[in-house]
């Protein structure tokens, strides 16, 4: 038996599931209006396969390993996959042209107010369209989930936004000179190539926290973390543009600054909702990028993940396109009120024992 404490009745007890039912049936409520809005504009829904070669080849995110036992008996290693992306964009290389996908994925390492084990991810992808189209998508949106709920703005933890505004649309080096004084570019060459030392310099010069054993992508996330972030999505929606090329590993670069690539991230409140590429189909370049990730996942995790052949191989016919995936319970939260996560899951994961 297990006698572990609780500080709250299990989600599956009659009280704690009427105080969550309201925001359950919001969810419902809120993807019913999401695929007529896919529907209306000729997407087709497509359902992707859990199980992976690869879950992804990302320096920094969590795969769950498992493995599929052959008729010879034999074990080879699959993964939960960490986003639909691959097999998205395999799709996109058949022949498809707009596609939707609500998807079940999997993260390691990662389970707070803001984050699960499994959740829903809602991505999609334009096929010759720019990644501009996806900005206008997610805006209509998240607009869509707070006229569904019948709210007037969203809040988080005492910050606001007003889901029926027009978004700030904000570059990442004008959000680091706002919010930090930090000359971001000035560390970024233009083949994307990072120099560490301007970027400490600039943090030192800032009174932030600069280790010795600091990588460039590090001092990058300090920085995003704790002087950019607390002011994305205050008042309206905050598009942050034009990542660094090392910070976007599936983005294209831009063809007016090649020191930069063509992707944006979506706030509300304080809150990442949307993460989104005008994608690489350049498949070399792809692959020296996931090697480059997983010699760094090496170095800080000591572990590494396999690349998906098959992946690399439809990326060289897939057409120019651009996706986007949105943290579905996130926005669901925000437009339904809730404070966590686990609120607006029908059956959240078991929290394992201590």
């Amino acid at each position: 038996m297990n006698d572990r404490r609780r500080s709250s009745a299990p989600w599956w007890t009659p009280s704690a599931h009427a105080d969550r039912r309201p925001f359950l049936l919001g969810r419902n409520a809120i993807q019913s209006a999401f695929r007529a809005y896919f529907a209306d504009r000729d997407f087709i829904e497509v359902d992707t396969a859990t199980l992976q070669i690869s879950p992804g080849n990302e320096a920094h995110l969590h795969a769950f390993a498992t493995e599929a036992i052959g008729h010879d008996g034999i074990a080879s290693p699959l993964y939960l996959h960490t986003s639909p992306e691959f097999a998205c964009k395999k799709l996109l290389a058949a022949g498809e042209r707009r596609i939707s996908c609500f998807a079940h994925v999997y993260r390691n390492r990662e389970r707070g107010p803001l984050h699960h084990p499994e959740f829903t991810m809602l991505e999609w992808y334009r096929a010759g369209e720019g990644y501009e189209t996806l900005m206008a998508d997610a805006a209509a949106l998240v607009a869509l989930s707070g006229e569904t709920m019948k709210t007037r703005g969203f809040s988080y933890r005492g910050k606001n936004c007003d889901p029926f505004l027009e978004p700030e649309r904000l570059s990442v080096a004008e959000a680091f000179r706002r919010h930090a004084g930090i000359d971001l570019l000035g560390s970024v060459e233009a083949g994307g190539a990072t120099s560490r030392d301007h970027l400490a310099a600039q943090l030192r010069k800032a009174g932030m926290r600069v280790a010795d054993d600091d990588t460039w992508a590090d001092l990058f996330s300090r920085v995003i973390v704790e002087k950019v972030e607390p002011h994305l999505g205050m008042g309206r929606l905050t598009i942050l543009d034009e990542y660094p090329v090392a910070e976007a590993a599936l983005a294209r670069p831009s063809a007016s600054d090649p020191r930069v690539a063509e992707r944006f991230e979506l706030y509300a409140c304080g809150v990442e909702l949307a993460n989104a590429f005008g994608e690489l189909t350049d498949a070399g370049e792809q692959r020296r990028r996931f090697e480059a990730e997983m010699i760094e996942k090496q170095r800080v995790y000591g572990e590494t993940y396999p690349l998906d052949e098959d992946f690399l191989e439809a990326l060289a016919i897939m057409p120019e396109a651009s996706g986007i995936a949105l943290g579905f319970d996130r926005l669901v939260m925000l437009a339904t009120g809730a404070v966590r996560i686990d609120q607006v899951m029908w059956a959240p994961v078991a929290e394992t024992a201590p």
